[in-house]
């Protein structure tokens, strides 16, 4: 977003007119921050906590500046285990800034929590510090089989306001506690010079920070000590002051930011005209030019009134062009907020009852929001990331904010002056101001993503001189059987590409050439969706505690019962299905004879699942061996984005045979379904693999003789072909309606009853009506609304909803 510049040659005392720029152009700034926009990212989940086997709905939104992004058209979502190892991966489009999606908990998932990470191929140029990531908490049955210990460790650190302390001038001294969690800590103590000689004292104001005054001797040493609430003391030594310097103090009014410079006495007088930038989002807002060659302190109003909520940042150049301060505060004119509101029409929580409310906005720009409704007992606090956190807050200062979504929750003094405790204890996005200095460019890895997925191409093997009308037929056939036919010109370096297609999970790529068969056999193509191939890195970060995540008893007793319930239901269902089920007789499995057939060696027997191809009725609805095995082996784990899926187990590599000799998984991606016979995918650790197989191992075994059959669906007989990975197939969100007695499960105990992650307003439909039912248990049901507007304009309305009266 670009901002109107204001040159301020009136303050409140003595300010100079503005300084010529021969070595720093105010121009240049403006180009560094619209070279490299930002993107922010916020993700809505359906709630907070999840038992295992539950299913976590998501929406996510990104803004370019202040409207939804314009940078990239595709989503990327990572999902890690508590060991740091890929679990899951999912690539989506953006529509509007906006994506939606589903992760199932895999049922033998036993970690307490997971981590989901979100990106866009232009995000991946920020710093990793702000990357957008978020521990989920997965309710277990049971605590962690091998606890680590909480590091019991306090760190307490110091933050000079401005940057700096100077030697003779009163600066503010903010301080932060935190455990070795990073959880804040209570603390309170002292301030003392190296003789001892107490100072000043103090005690932490809100989760674990503070601050101080301290008026600094050049000669002499400070020290806080400090007692946390627990009992653990320590001392931390004050930062020692610059013998020379000028420091950078400010509050904030409804109008101005009050900004105090002060200088040394012995500050070089050359030096003494000082500039100050007040910048945000790498647009220059204000520049004032401060004369201090007469005066040793000044005051500036900078009016903020008017502009929007975000982070604010103060740097104060000497008169060589050198920042030496940097201060930043977060204005909130409630300027970045629409107003949205939930209207009860119909609130019953007996069992399986009827709910009915409306969500009503009365401004008329586009908006694309998201809803939902849990029981409200698993709601957990509202105080963690909230749309208002992650768009405005997070992104724009480093370090980890306790509960971020408090300080944008109210405009009261106390939240208002704990939001500035924030600002002073955590680090920002500072400028490179060397690198701006010398009109260096930002280096970018990753460009922008302006269009969705594509199906490209380039061709390998045998070289050849492609002529002008060399034409690709390509038969895409997809998931449903449908199929599409192109025709793509084959430029001179070999290469196509197409960007019509769009489809979600794989399709079957047929191809050949139109006017030169022979070369079908000859030339062979690599293809590209045009997506980012999925990483191969683990996260390293320390392992967490549930306590460390959920801290609410009521909410962990609340999931106790749900959990209860829920398996309860799961051991009745299975006893029911058992009792329908008559055993006559115990055939010789086939998978024995196949096994004696075509296996030998330490492929022979072994801890095994072995799949029937030949008799398997499902095994030609498969795309290919891949998509057939999905989901089929407990803790075997394939991911199908990119050109050829990525396999893994127990965190290592699957190795994959054809026919006993070792393979890549692009090879059998390759081969037909129906001309497999038997699939056995071994247990790690695999012996017959190099190393020792510690992930496992996959062999396809392919038919023979009379198990050998015909392909009746095959759309490119004869055509070499390749599976190709699309955008991520969701499931649509399933609520009961129970307009008839008797309909529905036996046993109704979700925790999430509804759930809609587009809900759309506008100038012709201002309302939007919510239907859903209650499950057999909740009493009170909690609602959360987020979404933004065309114009990026932000809302969230969170309630709770009762009837007035319980029947």
């Amino acid at each position: 977003m670009k901002y109107s510049l204001h040159i301020l040659t009136v303050v409140v005392c003595c300010l100079a007119p503005r300084l010529s720029l021969a070595q720093f152009s105010d121009s240049l700034m403006n180009a560094y921050a619209e070279s490299r926009p930002r993107e922010r990212i916020h993700v809505h989940l359906d709630k907070q906590a999840y038992n295992r086997e539950e299913t976590i709905w998501y929406k996510v939104y990104i803004l370019d500046d202040v409207v939804p992004t314009r940078l990239s058209r595709n989503l990327y979502v990572e999902w890690f285990d508590p060991e740091g190892k890929l679990v899951f991966r999912s690539t989506a489009p953006l529509y509007a800034g906006s994506s939606r999606g589903n992760l199932e908990l895999p049922a033998d998932y036993d970690g307490h929590f997971i981590r989901m990470r979100v990106y866009t191929r232009w995000s991946l140029n920020d710093d990793p510090a702000v990357y957008h990531e978020r521990d989920i908490v997965i309710h277990q049955p049971k605590p962690p089989a091998r606890p680590v210990p909480i590091p019991k460790t306090i760190q307490v650190d110091l933050f000079p306001e401005g940057g700096d302390l100077v030697a003779g001038l009163m600066s503010k001294v903010a301080y932060k506690a935190v455990d070795g969690r990073g959880m804040p800590v209570r603390i309170q103590g002292k301030i003392i010079n190296g003789k001892g000689q107490l100072i000043d004292s103090l005690r932490s104001r809100h989760d674990g920070m503070g601050f101080f005054f301290l008026i600094p001797d050049a000669t002499e040493r400070y020290f806080v000590k400090w007692k946390a609430s627990e009992g653990d003391t320590g001392t931390v030594e004050v930062t020692r002051p610059r013998p020379t310097g000028a420091t950078l103090s400010l509050f904030t009014t409804n109008e101005n930011a009050v900004v105090k410079v002060e200088r040394s006495e012995d500050f070089p007088e050359a030096n003494r005209k000082f500039t100050l930038y007040v910048h945000k989002e790498g647009q220059l807002l204000f520049k004032a030019g401060l004369d201090m060659t007469g005066r040793k302190s000044l005051r500036a109003n900078i009016p903020i009134a008017e502009l929007p909520t975000g982070v604010l940042q103060f740097t104060l150049f000497d008169a060589e062009w050198v920042p030496i301060a940097e201060r930043v505060v977060f204005v909130n004119n409630r300027l970045h907020e629409f107003g949205a509101k939930i209207i009860p029409q119909l609130i019953n929580v007996s069992k399986r009852a009827k709910n009915v409310f409306d969500v009503y906005v009365s401004d008329t720009t586009m908006t694309n929001m998201s809803i939902s409704v849990t029981d409200a007992a698993v709601a957990g606090s509202s105080l963690g990331p909230t749309i208002y956190s992650d768009l405005l807050l997070s992104p724009e200062i480093k370090g980890k904010i306790h509960n971020p979504g408090y300080y944008l929750s109210s405009d009261s003094d106390s939240v208002t002056a704990n939001l500035d405790l924030v600002m002073l204890t955590h680090g920002w996005r500072r400028y490179d101001w060397a690198r701006l200095k010398a009109e260096q460019a930002p280096v970018l890895k990753f460009g922008q993503e302006m269009e969705y997925m594509k199906i490209a191409g380039q061709s390998y093997g045998q070289k050849f001189v492609i002529t002008n009308d060399l034409l690709l037929n390509l038969i895409i056939q997809y998931k449903d059987s449908s199929k599409n036919f192109l025709f793509e010109p084959l430029s001179k370096q070999g290469s196509f590409e197409n960007r019509t297609i769009m489809y979600f999970d794989t399709a079957r790529v047929y191809y050949g050439f139109n006017n030169n068969p022979k070369l079908n056999g000859q030339l062979q193509l690599q293809f590209d969706n045009g997506l980012l191939p999925p990483s191969t890195k683990s996260l390293e970060y320390p392992e967490r505690t549930l306590a460390a995540l959920l801290g609410d008893t009521s909410m962990r007793a609340r999931m106790d019962r749900f959990l209860i319930l829920q398996e309860d239901w799961k051991r009745r269902s299975a006893y029911k299905t058992l009792q329908e089920v008559i055993v006559k007789s115990k055939p010789k499995p086939k998978e024995d004879e196949l096994d004696k057939k075509y296996a030998s060696g330490l492929f022979s027997g072994g801890d095994a699942f072995v799949f029937d191809m030949t008799n398997d009725p499902f095994a030609r609805a498969g795309m290919d061996i891949f998509a057939f095995l999905q989901g089929r082996v407990p803790g075997l784990q394939i991911n199908r984005n990119g050109p050829q899926p990525s396999l893994s187990w127990r965190g290592s590599p699957t190795t994959v045979f054809l026919d006993q000799m070792q393979t890549d998984p692009a090879m059998l991606q390759s081969i037909n379904i129906n001309d497999i016979a038997m699939v056995k995918v071994f247990r790690p650790p695999f012996f017959g693999a190099t190393g020792g197989g510690s992930g496992g191992a996959i062999a396809i075994y392919t038919a023979r003789g009379n198990d050998r059959k015909p392909d009746p669906n095959s759309s490119g007989k004869g055509l070499p072909s390749v599976l190709l990975a699309g955008y991520t197939r969701f499931k649509e969100f399933y609520h009961p309606r129970y307009e008839q007695p008797g309909e529905g499960p036996e046993t109704d105990i979700r925790t999430t009853l509804y759930w809609n992650p587009y809900v759309i307003t506008g100038k012709t439909s201002p309302r939007f009506r919510i239907e859903f039912y209650n499950n057999d248990i909740s009493q009170r049901l909690h609602v959360v609304l987020e979404g933004v507007n065309a114009e990026g304009r932000m809302t969230r309305v969170e309630t709770t909803l009762e009837p007035s009266v319980k029947k």
